[in-house]
C-alpha cells in the first residue's frame, strides 16, 4: 500500500522480514508465505534500494529454501512448493534489481549443491531473464 514510500521504513521492515523468514509457523506456513509476498512487493516498489540489502536478503532466502527442503516436519507438499516458488521469485526480483549480481553469487552454490529441489530453485534464478 505504501508504494515507493516503503523506502522510509526499509530498515525496520527488513528486520521484520528476516525474523519471519527464520521461524516456521506451523504446517500451513501462513506467516512465511505472507512475508514472502511482502518481500516481493517491497522489492518491486523499492528496487533502487535493494542492491545494498542483497547480502542479507540473499542469505535469508537461501537459508529458507534449504530449511523448507530439509525440514521433515508436517508441512504439506503444496505449502512447501509455494514457499520454494515464492522464495525463488524473490531471488529473481533481487537479481533483476541488482543487475545480475545474484546469478554471479549463486554460481558457486549451484555447482556445489547436490539436492535436486534446491538446485531446481537455483536453476530458475540462473535461467531468468
Amino acid at each position: 500500500r505504501l508504494g515507493i514510500l516503503v523506502v522510509r521504513h526499509l530498515k525496520r521492515l527488513e528486520r521484520v522480514i528476516l525474523g519471519y523468514l527464520e521461524v516456521s509457523d506451523g504446517p500451513e506456513e501462513e506467516a512465511r508465505l505472507g512475508i514472502l509476498e511482502t518481500l516481493q512487493c517491497t522489492i518491486e516498489h523499492a528496487w533502487p534500494r535493494m542492491p545494498c540489502r542483497l547480502p542479507v536478503l540473499l542469505k535469508a532466502l537461501l537459508r529458507l529454501i534449504w530449511d523448507v527442503h530439509t525440514d521433515p516436519g508436517p508441512t504439506p507438499e503444496p505449502v512447501r512448493a509455494a514457499l520454494l516458488q515464492r522464495a525463488t521469485q524473490c531471488l529473481i526480483l533481487l537479481d533483476h534489481c541488482s543487475r545480475g549480481q545474484v546469478k554471479v553469487l549463486l554460481e558457486g552454490v549451484y555447482s556445489s549443491c547436490e539436492e535436486n529441489r534446491v538446485r531446481e530453485c537455483l536453476r530458475k534464478v540462473q535461467e531468468s531473464t
